[in-house]
């Protein structure tokens, strides 16, 4: 069983990493950080392993790479791990824009194989 969560330099990815690490530091079960495959890899995992050394230090924490795709890509590693949950960062809209509520976060909602937890931002 693990935590899968998507690392995105917005606001809302920051969010959804940090309730990640918490979630996956309560629940004592590995957290798998998907890169959105623009950010090189290394990049991400430094800016992952300096939250998660502030926020649960020794937590069990693997970074991938994602493919640029970042619904499919939560929901292959979350498919592949067994994952408990899936943690994904939204950000608010404007009445109009809660009519859509955006096509990956639609998607990783529909067709994870687990829980998944949207954090608002």
């Amino acid at each position: 069983m693990t935590i899968v969560v998507g690392h995105l330099a917005t606001p809302e990815g920051q969010e959804a990493l940090r309730t990640a690490v918490t979630e996956a530091r309560e629940r004592q079960v590995p957290l798998v950080v998907v890169t959105s495959g623009k950010q090189p890899l290394d990049e991400c995992q430094a800016q992952t392993e300096e939250l998660v050394g502030r926020l649960a230090a020794g937590a069990d924490v693997r970074v991938e790479q994602g493919t640029g795709d970042l619904a499919e890509d939560l929901i292959r590693t979350a498919t592949s791990t067994g994952a408990a949950l899936i943690v994904i960062g939204l950000r608010k809209r404007s009445p109009v824009g809660k009519l859509i509520l955006g096509a990956g976060a639609q998607r990783i909602l529909v067709e994870a194989p687990c829980p998944v937890l949207a954090v608002k931002v």
